[in-house]
């Protein structure tokens, strides 16, 4: 079976949508780190459609990889030339494909890290854009402050150090700017973090200012940050999608990317080195990312984190299962509608009860067929930013928290490794030696899980919240995930949130 690469391109145009550019005369301007599936089908898609209009060519995407798990990625994308298969996977059985390619080069910083500076520093890059995940800007839940704590960090941080972290790269190159009185670019947050433009300007200025103080008042001064907020559900390429797209379009990619059809991107306008025309591709600009931001992350990320301890728990397995599940399809809406929507402000051209159905909707996708074990990957850093301000302005209001306590406890319980049916179960989070520590001494003391104030911060002194926890985590102990939820859903189930 032939590969995908540029040479297959004139072989494939009659099977697929292929790039209708010349891809060897387009020009890097965007530099990105973390190259994963969700930057395949969102970024990248909007600027491969940008240049498929024909019309600027200096928004190319040069990929940076610095992490030992980035390796297979470059060697794919290397062989590829860049190119990939984005297939997207409507509830109805239809299928959209094309090819992507707006990645023209990609660049493994720990085989090379001077060429990555050397791209970074270069003036025709004029947007460095990151999806690093939300634990990837050592940012402090509790005190919003920079907490350098990974062995990337500390290592860039000594002195004379070979950089080998996006931010110790990102530095480097701006010191050059500096010097050779190169304008800096614009560095542009793609994470699911609130005010993510405002945190990453929080990271990088934190950590120039512990190398060199006047570059981190330069950059302060002159680095535009703007804030965003990114949607398309993308779950984890499997090689049943890898053979799906070899029997269908005959030509093999070794890791295609699938997704949804919906797609947004709301978009801070400020862009003082420039930027490519993305309002002609469907991005919105606007002057106040925040409502938009808000709403994907305590509605959307937040429903994530809702139903999946609780699901898993009660033996689901994938999102589409849970949200076509009636009880656990209420419970989710119940949260949305009674828990988060309160806390959130009006959105400019959105109605927020569409808005809910729409996410049930696309939830329960089947084609899409989202674990729900990605979903859990690094709680300990999705539940502080997408359930815990939930509960913190509830508490201030006086509302309600039942759903999004039981939550919480329902992650307590996942932790313990073991779910209801006697199945071990696989726990990635970066603080998973604390989180342990910190279940085992809940059976010992219960309710003292809240006191991990890496998580928590001063939520676990709140004595309402500390009882509306002890009583979920009684409640899942004592009956299960399922009827700890039916304990907190309505008797009757609206048909019309699950069509």
């Amino acid at each position: 079976m032939n590969p995908l690469n540029e040479a297959a391109l004139p072989e494939l145009e009659d099977r697929l949508p292929i790039p209708s550019y010349h891809r060897r005369a387009v020009r890097t301007g965007i530099v990105h780190f973390g190259v994963g599936g969700f930057h395949r089908s969102h970024q990248a898609m909007f600027i491969d459609r940008l240049l498929n209009l024909g019309g600027s060519q200096d928004w190319g995407i040069c990929g940076i990889g610095v992490l030992p798990s980035d390796s297979h990625m470059h060697g794919v994308l290397k062989n590829q030339d860049g190119l990939y298969t984005l297939v997207l996977k409507g509830p109805g059985g239809t299928e959209d494909a094309r090819v992507i390619g707006s990645i023209t080069e990609y660049l493994y910083a720990p085989n090379d890290p001077a060429a990555v500076i050397r791209k970074l520093a270069d003036p025709a890059t004029r947007i460095v854009s990151l999806s690093i995940t939300e634990g990837g800007y050592s940012i402090n839940d509790t005190t919003g402050e920079f907490d350098p704590r990974t062995p990337d960090i500390l290592h860039d941080l000594d002195p004379n150090t070979v950089p080998s972290s996006a931010f110790g790269l990102i530095t480097a190159a701006l010191a050059q700017r500096r010097e050779h009185g190169a304008a800096p670019f614009t560095v542009m947050s793609c994470d699911n973090i609130q005010g993510n433009g405002n945190v990453a300007r929080k990271a990088l200025v934190s950590f120039a200012g512990l190398k060199d103080p006047k570059l981190a008042d330069w950059i302060s001064e002159t680095v535009a940050f703007p804030n965003s907020m990114v949607d398309r559900i993308t779950p984890v390429t499997t090689d049943i999608d890898r053979a799906a797209v070899t029997e269908a379009y005959g030509f093999s990619d070794a890791w295609p990317v699938i997704a949804e059809p919906f797609e947004q991107w709301v978009l801070e306008d400020k862009f003082p080195a420039g930027r490519p025309p993305l309002e002609d591709v469907g991005v919105q600009l606007v002057d106040d990312v925040e409502p938009y931001e808000l709403m994907k992350l305590r509605l959307l990320n937040a429903s994530h984190q809702v139903m999946s301890y609780l699901g898993y728990l009660a033996g689901h397995r994938y999102v589409n299962e849970v949200c076509t599940d009636p009880l656990f399809a209420d419970f989710i809406v119940g949260f949305m509608a009674s828990e988060a929507t309160p806390t959130l402000r009006p959105v400019p051209g959105i109605d927020l009860d569409t808005y809910r159905d729409e996410l049930i909707h696309r939830f329960s996708n089947p084609a899409v067929r989202d674990t729900l074990a990605r979903q859990m990957v690094d709680g300990s850093e999705r539940i502080p930013k997408f359930v815990l301000p939930v509960v913190r302005e509830q508490l201030e209001r006086g509302g309600p928290i039942d759903r999004a306590v039981l939550v919480i406890a329902a992650w307590a319980r996942f932790l313990e490794g073991i779910d209801e049916q006697g199945v071990r179960i696989d726990i990635t989070d970066r603080r998973l030696d604390e989180l342990r520590a910190a279940v085992r001494a809940d059976h010992a003391e219960p309710g003292s899980f809240l006191n991990l104030t890496a998580v928590f911060g001063d939520l676990g002194r709140n004595a309402r919240f500390a009882a509306a926890y002890r009583q979920a985590r009684e409640a899942l102990q004592r009956s299960g995930a399922r009827a700890a939820v039916q304990d907190l859903t309505e008797p009757s189930i609206s048909t019309r949130r699950t069509s």
